[in-house]
C-alpha cells in the first residue's frame, strides 16, 4: 500500500509587529492567482481576532470560509495553544487535503513547543519556520543586532527571561530568518543587521522582503525542518521553558481590549500617539472610525514606534446616509435590514483595538487612548456637521 504524502506545514514566527500578517496575505492571494491549495491557521494572543478578521477579508478566504482557523487568547506555544493547534489541523485535514498548511503564529509565540508538536506528526512535516525581524526595530533598540547577545547574557546573569530571550530563541529555532522593512533602513546598514543575525544562528540564510512579496513557489522548494540542529537547544531549554507552557501571556507582556462604539477624535489621538507611545508598548492593532472620517473602516496598525493609518472598507451607515450613494432602491432596503441587526450606538461603525506591551506601561497608553474617544457635546458637534481637526494623512491605502 502507498504511503500518503505528509501535507508540509509552513510556520511564520517572529515578534510583534515584524509584518507576519502582510506576509501571510500576501501568500493567500497568490494561492489564487496561481491556483495553490493552501489552508491556513492564524494565532493571535488577544482575544481580538484582529489578524484573522483581515486574513478572513481576503477573496480566497471569502470564496471558502473552511480554508482558514483562528486561534485567540492564547499563545500558540502555551499547553492550551497547542491543544486548539491539534483541534484545528484535524478540523483542516478533516475538509480537504491541501498542498501547503500557512501557520501565523502570535508574536509572543516561543518557536520551541511548536518543533516538538510537528517533530511528532504523522500526517503533516513542517519543512519552514520562517521567522520576520524587523529590521527598524533591530536598527533603533538593538544596535543593528549586535546588542542582542550581551543584553541575553546580562539577562542570564541576573536569572531573568523577558523579550530578549524570546527574540534570540526565534532566531535561534528558525530555518529561514527575513528581514522586514529593508525601506526604511540604508542597504550597508542591513547588511550589518543581517551579519549580526548569523552571529546568533550562522545555519540559516538571511533574506529581505517589502511588503511581504515573497514567491509563494519558493515555499514548497524548503526541505524537512533539521530537528538535529536544534536538538541540543531543546534540551537545553526544556526546564527552562516549562513554566511558559502554562502562560497565555509570557514574558511579562500584558494585553487590554477596548470596545466602544463611538469615534475617536482625530487630533487628540494624533497628540496621545506623539506624547505616551512608549517603545514598549510592542504592538497595537484593530478596526476604529473617526468622525472627520465617518463613511470609512479604519485599522489601526503600530508597532514599535511606527504607526500606519489603512483603509479597510465603508461602513454600511456610511452608505446609506451618502445622498449620492449611486444604489437602487432595493438595495438600500437590503442594507437597511442588515443594519437592524446592529446594536451599536451608530449602525455597524465600531471601535475594536487591542494594545499588547510591557505589563509596566500597558495601562497608561491604554487610558490615554480611551481619553480619545468624541465625549457627549462632541458626538452632538458631529451630528450637527462640526468638522474636527484632522492630522492624520488624507490619502490611505487600502487592504
Amino acid at each position: 500500500m502507498e504511503e500518503l504524502k505528509k501535507v508540509p506545514v509552513v510556520i511564520i514566527n517572529g515578534f510583534l509587529g515584524s509584518g507576519k500578517t502582510t506576509l501571510f496575505s500576501s501568500l493567500l492571494s497568490q494561492s489564487k492567482q496561481k491556483n495553490i491549495s493552501v489552508c491556513g491557521i492564524v494565532n493571535d494572543m488577544s482575544e481580538l481576532d484582529v489578524d484573522g478578521e483581515i486574513l478572513g477579508n481576503k477573496v480566497v478566504v471569502e470564496e471558502n470560509k473552511s480554508i482558514l482557523e483562528s486561534i485567540s487568547s492564547c499563545v500558540l506555544s502555551s499547553k492550551l495553544g497547542i491543544e486548539k493547534l491539534d483541534q484545528r489541523l484535524k478540523k483542516l485535514l478533516g475538509v480537504k487535503c491541501p498542498d501547503l498548511i500557512i501557520i501565523e503564529t502570535s508574536g509572543s509565540c516561543h518557536p520551541m513547543p511548536i518543533v516538538e508538536y510537528f517533530k511528532k506528526h504523522n500526517k503533516v512535516i513542517l519543512t519552514g519556520l520562517l521567522v520576520l525581524v524587523d529590521s527598524l526595530m533591530m536598527a533603533n533598540d538593538f544596535s543593528f543586532g549586535e546588542s542582542l547577545i550581551p543584553k541575553m547574557q546580562q539577562n542570564m546573569l541576573k536569572g531573568k527571561r523577558d523579550t530578549v530571550n524570546l527574540l534570540v530563541e526565534q532566531i535561534l529555532f528558525c530555518s529561514h530568518l527575513i528581514l522586514t522593512k529593508e525601506d526604511r533602513i540604508k542597504k550597508e546598514k542591513l547588511k550589518d543587521i543581517s551579519s549580526n543575525m548569523n552571529r546568533i544562528n550562522p545555519l540559516i540564510p538571511v533574506s529581505s522582503i517589502l511588503f511581504g512579496k515573497l514567491s509563494i513557489e519558493s515555499l514548497f522548494e524548503i526541505e524537512e525542518y533539521n530537528y538535529s540542529n536544534v536538538s541540543q537547544l531543546l534540551e537545553e531549554l526544556e526546564p527552562i521553558l516549562e513554566s511558559d507552557k502554562e502562560s497565555n501571556k509570557p514574558y511579562d507582556l500584558a494585553t487590554r481590549v477596548i470596545k466602544d462604539d463611538r469615534p475617536i477624535h482625530p487630533e487628540r489621538l494624533w497628540n496621545v500617539c506623539h506624547q505616551y507611545l512608549d517603545k514598549r508598548i510592542y504592538r497595537s492593532k484593530g478596526f476604529f472610525w473617526l468622525p472627520s472620517r465617518d463613511k470609512h473602516s479604519l485599522l489601526w496598525n503600530q508597532a514599535g514606534g511606527a504607526i500606519n493609518l489603512e483603509l479597510i472598507g465603508t461602513w454600511k451607515s456610511g452608505i446609506i446616509e451618502d445622498q449620492n450613494n449611486g444604489l437602487l432602491e432595493m438595495e438600500i432596503k437590503l442594507l437597511r435590514e442588515k443594519l437592524n441587526d446592529e446594536t451599536g450606538r451608530f449602525g455597524d461603525r465600531h471601535c475594536d483595538l487591542t494594545v499588547i506591551g510591557d505589563k509596566k506601561q500597558v495601562d497608561k497608553f491604554t487610558n490615554k487612548l480611551k481619553s480619545c474617544f468624541l465625549n457627549e457635546n462632541e458626538i452632538k458637534l458631529w451630528e450637527n456637521g462640526h468638522e474636527f481637526k484632522d492630522p492624520w494623512p488624507k490619502n490611505l491605502i487600502k487592504i
